[in-house]
């Protein structure tokens, strides 16, 4: 048996961390038919997806609620959903979801949506509009538990 001798640190380092992630892409795609297919094509590129609700209908209103994604191949993947206090409950997350849902569906050929929430946020808020519990993350951090969730669209 070879046994060599490693180096190792623990510093924050963006230059190495995007060789890394380069690396990883490479040998991903080397490893993968389904990702060697799709990278270069516009469906293997993450784009943004976001959607924006302000109090008002002119450009002074203050920002009421906003949905943060992108969309990947044929998911939408929902990274914030926020309402602000004065405005939950009067259906502000649904219209904004919605909305999100509707633009990855027909204008970027989504099947799919996931998100990731934790208990005490919204994951009965998901439920109610066709989300299923696709894993559940115990003590993450310690006393919480996060979901992901999923939904077919369309």
């Amino acid at each position: 048996m070879v046994c060599r001798m490693f180096r190792l640190e623990t510093e924050v380092d963006r230059t190495r961390r995007d060789l890394l992630r380069s690396r990883l892409l490479a040998a991903d795609t080397a490893a993968s038919p389904v990702l060697r297919a799709l990278r270069g094509t516009p469906a293997g590129r993450e784009t943004p997806l976001h959607v924006w609700a302000f109090d008002s209908a002119d450009a002074g209103g203050e920002l009421a609620g906003g949905l943060v994604g992108h969309t990947w191949t044929t998911w939408l993947h929902i990274a914030h959903l926020w309402v602000d206090e004065r405005h939950r409950g009067r259906g502000l997350g649904t219209r904004l979801l919605t909305e999100a849902e509707h633009i990855a569906a027909h204008s970027r050929g989504c099947h799919r949506a996931r998100l990731e929430t934790w208990d005490f946020q919204a994951p009965d808020f998901y439920r109610r509009l066709g989300y299923k519990v696709a894993c559940v993350i115990e003590d993450y951090p310690p006393g919480v538990t996060e979901y992901t969730l999923t939904k077919r669209l369309g």
